[in-house]
């Protein structure tokens, strides 16, 4: 059985940008708005007297995680307004992108997906102003000498093509939304754990058998839990991991964040960058949200169950969530991105760069003719092994192609990289009541692991597909109920 349940409280709404005309904040010394980042240190310049001086950090919000009661949330995470002034979104019109600039510092951009140069009369409803921005830390020339390193170890399988096209003069730095969620909440697991007794080998004529013997103990783990800045995507694209046209997964697996050093959103820190806009709503990435959270859970659990070798099988999972508060953030990447034409449909390929860890994750466009060839020989040679070499694993010899294959394509495509949100997002445990009971011994299996072992499970990637999909289908009502309101008043 599995269970998240949320306290009933009233959402409070807690203004962080009190004050501030679209987050641009003036020179404290001289009162000029020609402001930009200074990235060597974090600090925001100004370009008129020079004088250099810190952002504020948010106020206002719980710091202290394990007194939150019901949902707090930010004025920048509140739902999204389509009527922003100063901040706008603009359509890019060659690859459909949405693309955030400021029109107080900047009338023009450039996508930073095809490059191509935004006009301002492909305007359409912005998101909300976030409450927090994390500043760009690694400067254009550290971020390109890592996306050419990457790019170098991949280069013998990578399309001629792109090799020939490959150039990082032209990398973007790029704000991406997410909602940075802390939560209180109190955990129960019941279930059974396997530890091996010992693993053994019997002869059955000209057959070998292997079987394992194992304690099972009835397990119970019952703890409070913080979690501190789960971070979240909070634009419907990037949720999207299913679409074969874009490498998705590439931006989430640069995470985490050193999140702990966001400041107040101010919208000097955007100038010569790039962002995208938020378009989910707290409504809509609550279910994503809990579910992470209860995989955090399960993960935290784990810490009391190295004695269970074999896994634990839960069989009830409850999560009861006292209260979450919820950040709107602006969080930097340089983005190399790469349009594959393939048997007529485009494929967008990106190389990120996490512009505060230096985290650096991509896929590279392969020539399957030369990757075909080399495993086919690669295979060839296996199987004359297979053939003259005397040993029990001879199916290895035989799928040694396949597996070089599949590894190769693996290590330039990264299909599989991600953010690993269970054990990488900061969490504190307290009060942890643990119950183990020993019930039996199971003897003779033939599974080297417990059947049914649920502990380091995760959500599947399809829950925040469908959250993609909802809001995809919500945005798109709302243009189109624009585009008719433009019509009728035309």
């Amino acid at each position: 059985m599995e269970n998240i349940t949320q306290n009933a409280e009233e959402v409070k709404i807690v203004n962080t940008n009190e004050d501030a005309k679209d987050g641009q904040n003036k020179c404290p010394k001289c009162g000029s708005t020609d402001i930009s980042l200074n990235i060597n240190n974090g600090k925001l310049r100004c370009n008129f007297c020079r004088h250099e001086f810190s952002a504020e950090k948010a106020s206002g919000l719980e710091s202290d995680i394990g007194e939150l009661k019901g949902n707090i949330i930010a004025s920048g995470a509140s739902d999204i307004a389509a009527d922003a002034k100063d901040v706008i979104t603009i359509k890019c019109s060659s690859c459909g992108a949405e693309v955030v600039i400021d029109t107080a510092s900047s009338t023009q951009a450039r996508c930073h997906w095809c490059r191509n140069t935004l006009s301002i009369n492909n305007k359409i409803p912005n998101g909300a102003v976030p409450d927090v921005v994390l500043p760009f830390k690694l400067s254009k020339e550290e971020a390109r000498s890592l996306i050419e390193d990457f790019v170098g170890k991949r280069q013998f399988y990578a399309h001629p093509k792109f090799r020939q096209e490959f150039t990082t003069e032209n990398i973007m730095g790029v704000y991406f939304p997410y909602m940075l969620v802390d939560v209180n909440a109190h955990a129960n697991f019941v279930g059974e754990g396997e530890h091996l007794v010992r693993s053994y080998t019997v002869t059955h004529g000209d057959n070998e058998e292997h079987y394992y013997d194992a304690d099972v103990y009835s397990v119970m783990r019952d703890f409070d839990l913080e979690i501190h800045g789960l971070t979240v995507e909070s634009n419907s694209d990037r949720l999207d991991n299913s679409n074969e046209a874009k490498t998705n997964n590439i931006i989430n697996s640069i995470m985490p964040f050193d999140i702990e050093n966001c400041v107040k959103y101010d919208s000097n820190y955007i100038k010569g960058y790039t962002s995208e806009k938020r378009d989910a709503n707290v409504s809509e990435l609550k279910e994503l949200v809990d579910s992470q959270a209860k995989d955090i859970a399960r993960f935290a659990a784990n810490e009391s169950l190295s004695y269970y070798d074999r896994g634990v099988c839960w069989s009830s999972q409850n999560l009861d969530i006292k209260g979450e508060q919820w950040q709107a953030a602006y969080l930097p990447v340089w983005l190399y991105s790469y349009l594959e034409i393939k048997n007529d449909k485009k494929v967008l390929h990106y190389v990120a760069v996490n512009a505060r860890t230096k985290e650096t994750m991509g896929s590279v466009p392969i020539h399957i003719p030369r990757l075909l060839m080399i495993s086919g020989i690669i295979e060839f040679f296996g199987f004359l092994m297979m053939l003259f070499v005397d040993w029990d694993y001879d199916a290895i010899f035989l799928l040694s192609g396949i597996i070089y294959y599949f590894y190769i394509y693996g290590r330039y495509r990264n299909k599989a990289a991600r953010h690993r949100y269970e054990v990488e997002t900061k969490r504190d445990i307290e009060n942890l009541n643990k119950k183990d009971d020993y019930v039996t011994r199971r003897v003779r299996q033939r599974n080297s692991m417990m059947l049914g072992a649920n502990n380091r499970m995760v959500t599947d990637a399809s829950v925040a597909t469908k959250i993609s999909k909802n809001i995809t289908a919500r945005t798109e009502g709302v243009n189109n109920d624009d585009k008719q309101n433009n019509e009728n008043s035309n």
